[in-house]
């Protein structure tokens, strides 16, 4: 499994993360609608995970691994997959049926070798990623956008809705 050198910035300005991405010279990769299933090894262990995602053009097949809150604190095994619909038959006729159903909206840039993506998800404000090959590009890219790392965390997505004050798993489907 890799690791994910990744941290989020809750309750971002989008205009002015815009803006200020565009004054540091990165370049946008695009903008994708995503849908996601997942499902749950066990439901007694929510830290690791199989997501079926369709990232508008590219779909993937993820174990997710949440072992710490920390920058390095996930670890991740992924496959590209041809159709999300025909995995998604795959992973069904095997006995698997998903837990949730998720939808999100991502702007992404690079930034050098940093990926730099503005999520926006159903009923919470729009967050920050920040993804790097190493610890020290994220924390740099971090401070030139303006930002001290004690101003972020690896929330996962569950931990990011608790911050809200929200169960993600009372939401089974989570759509716009």
């Amino acid at each position: 499994m890799n690791t994910e050198f990744e941290v989020k910035i809750l309750d971002v300005d989008v205009v002015k993360i815009r803006s200020k991405l565009n004054s540091l010279g990165a370049v946008k990769v695009g903008e994708k609608n995503m849908r996601r299933y997942i499902y749950l090894f066990d439901s007694a262990n929510k830290n690791k995970w199989l997501r079926l995602r369709d990232e508008g053009g590219k779909v993937t097949l993820t174990i997710k691994h949440f072992q710490k809150d920390d920058i390095a604190g996930t670890k991740e095994l992924e496959v590209g997959v041809g159709s999300f619909e025909k995995t998604f038959e795959v992973l069904f006729e095997m006995g698997l049926k998903p837990e949730l159903y998720q939808e999100n909206k991502r702007e992404s840039y690079k930034l050098g070798d940093v990926e730099v993506e503005i999520d926006t998800w159903p009923k919470i404000p729009a967050y920050l990623e920040v993804e790097g090959k190493s610890k020290e590009d994220v924390e740099r890219i971090v401070k030139l956008l303006g930002f001290e790392m004690s101003q972020t965390t690896s929330l996962d997505g569950e931990g990011v809705y608790q911050h809200y004050g929200l169960d993600l798993n009372e939401f089974k489907e989570l759509r716009f």
